[in-house]
């Protein structure tokens, strides 16, 4: 199941007496949870029927005693644990003069209560029976994090859901600045419809405005130049982000061109260069296919293979390895080598 045919049957009132939420991505994991606590039970029935406990601050018999209540004038209770990954979950294996008393409940849950576990930065042991249990009795979710190239199309669902469009290469925009830390997309997008009407179409220009990515510098603009050789533009923008390292660190530059030039070698490395397996080739929309042609007329196979080289060199050095430069300095010296 998704996060989204979770939360539909949640809203259907279509209620497991288990969930087991869990992955890398925490982002999922925390928009079911948020629903959970502030939606499944009225205000009224929270004060009595509604347990939050913190993994690091419980233990299994406190999570135990709050999922064996029965519900106080409400049909279901709410025992919602956060940080599960925190929590000691005892022993999990064959011994049978060991009992578990988790896996115990977990055989057989209490109907009248919805016991919700959200474990996060990292997958729980499906080996262990009880993640089977959970699966058995329940539903278990798995949060996994999203490919950079998927990232564009999210943004472009979580807009629509908000009742807004945006156009590609906003998203785009927003994905390369914002790499894939769905919560810090999300926020940044909250705050930027707050400035744009209902139905508008978001574009780059809403995204320049509110998100504090300058219009003619930033690495969008930097990947064009160096498209195009043009010595002029890249020393412009580099200057500018010399003198803003705040908005444009050295880090993030370098990831978004290492990220761009390894799509320059599978350029030159696809056989067939149509648009649609390109795009599919590449992880991008086919908007953006043009720059990377252009990209690949301007460095053949072998300078491309030197830049991804260099840009790993420069990588090191920013973080101190062999080089006590600054910032300004080191991306100066790395343009110099890649336009030459």
């Amino acid at each position: 199941m998704t996060a989204d045919d979770i939360l539909k049957d949640l809203k259907n009132r279509k209620y497991k007496p288990l969930y087991l939420l869990h992955g890398d991505e925490p982002y999922f994991i925390d928009h079911v949870s948020n629903f959970v606590e502030d939606e499944l039970l009225s205000e009224a029935e929270r004060g009595f029927n509604q347990t939050v406990l913190y993994g690091k601050d419980t233990d299994v018999m406190t999570v135990l005693n709050a999922a064996k209540r029965y519900p106080m004038m409400a049909e279901h209770q709410v025992v919602l644990v956060k940080e599960a990954q925190d929590m000691k979950w005892g022993r999990d294996d064959d011994d049978k003069k060991t009992i578990n008393p988790l896996l115990s409940y977990l055989e057989n849950p209490l109907p009248s209560t919805i016991l919700v576990f959200c474990y996060k930065y990292g997958k729980f042991d499906k080996r262990k029976k009880t993640y089977k249990a959970i699966e058995k009795n329940g539903v278990v979710f798995e949060s996994a994090t999203l490919y950079d190239n998927k990232i564009p199309s999210w943004v472009e669902s979580f807009v629509a859901g908000k009742g807004y469009k945006i156009d590609q290469q906003a998203s785009a925009m927003i994905a390369e600045y914002l790499g894939n830390d769905l919560s810090k997309i999300a926020n940044e997008l909250e705050k930027l419809m707050l400035n744009v009407s209902a139905g508008q179409t978001i574009t780059m220009q809403h995204v320049q405005d509110n998100i504090g990515i300058s219009k003619e510098y930033n690495v969008f603009e930097l990947q064009s130049a160096l498209s195009r050789k043009d010595p002029y533009k890249v020393n412009q923008i580099i200057n500018y982000f010399e003198a803003n390292p705040k908005a444009n660190p050295i880090v993030l530059v370098l990831g978004n061109l290492n990220n761009f030039f390894s799509k320059v070698l599978l350029y030159h490395y696809a056989k067939d260069k149509s648009p649609q397996n390109l795009a599919r080739e590449l992880g991008v929309n086919p908007y953006f296919i043009k720059d990377y042609e252009l990209a690949a007329r301007s460095y053949n196979y072998g300078k491309s293979m030197q830049i991804i080289s260099l840009l790993r060199e420069y990588d090191l050095k920013s973080k101190g390895v062999d080089s006590n430069a600054g910032s300004g300095e080191l991306m100066k010296e790395l343009m110099f080598k890649i336009l030459h």
